[in-house]
């Protein structure tokens, strides 16, 4: 799906508006922010048009259909940090530590030992995010919120792992302050794993928000935003 490139320019700009507003009303700094745009549902070419909005981070949730748009779009696909949103199968690790810069969703150990092993296959240390259910939903994946503290224990124990903060998915909603509530918890689990376990100055990411709460999330401490039909328009996700 391609996306008309003045839509395009007009969605970013007023994306990075309202971005800028949160950042002011929670007193932060543009830099504590990184935009992910969601390209789940655009083409190669669309993305290669992100360049000239210096948009820089991409996320992708299909490891087929990302592994196709990098390849056609060869080595540009290097203009950008690639991250890895969606639920990850432990057959698909190796291939996606391989082809991606950071992981938002490992939601269990078994998933954790397959990136440790292709860590060491690779040669490369894999840097991830805890995926947390905070809502409970079933249809959801993530850690329980109880067990995130025992989950990062047990993670960093995996040489070539670096886990550098926690992910959430609010629930679909058209009212963001409903949203407000899953994001404060998430926040409050991050600083409780950085008071229990001393971490270090990499555990620094919060992944929260999406395109109908992201103002909400950046207020309650987001440093990643997902934001798809926002950027790319009606028929996207995120």
């Amino acid at each position: 799906m391609g996306v008309k490139q003045v839509a395009l320019a007009d969605n970013i700009t007023a994306v990075r508006s309202k971005v800028n507003e949160a950042l002011t009303v929670a007193g932060r700094h543009p830099e504590e922010l990184t935009l992910v745009a969601v390209t789940k549902y655009v083409d190669a070419q669309t993305i290669k048009e992100l360049i000239a909005h210096g948009v820089e981070h991409i996320g992708e949730n299909r490891l087929q259909e990302a592994v196709r748009k990098q390849t056609v779009l060869g080595d540009l696909k290097n203009s950008f940090k690639w991250h890895f949103i969606g639920s990850l199968q432990t057959n698909k690790a190796r291939q996606v530590a391989a082809g991606f810069d950071l992981i938002h969703s490992l939601d269990r150990l078994s998933l954790a030992e397959a990136l440790h092993k292709a860590s060491r296959m690779l040669e490369k240390e894999i840097p991830v995010l805890i995926q947390v259910n905070v809502t409970g939903e079933r249809t959801k994946h993530g850690v329980a919120p109880a067990e995130v503290g025992a989950f990062y224990a047990a993670v960093r124990k995996l040489p070539g792992l670096r886990p550098v903060g926690l992910m959430t998915m609010a629930p679909d909603t058209e009212d963001p302050e409903t949203s407000r509530p899953v994001f404060r918890e998430l926040r409050r689990l991050f600083a409780q794993v950085k008071r229990d376990y001393h971490p270090g100055p990499h555990w620094r990411e919060l992944s929260m928000g999406m395109s109908n709460d992201y103002g909400v999330a950046i207020e309650e401490g987001a440093t990643m935003v997902r934001i798809g039909s926002a950027i790319f328009s009606a028929g996207t996700e995120g």
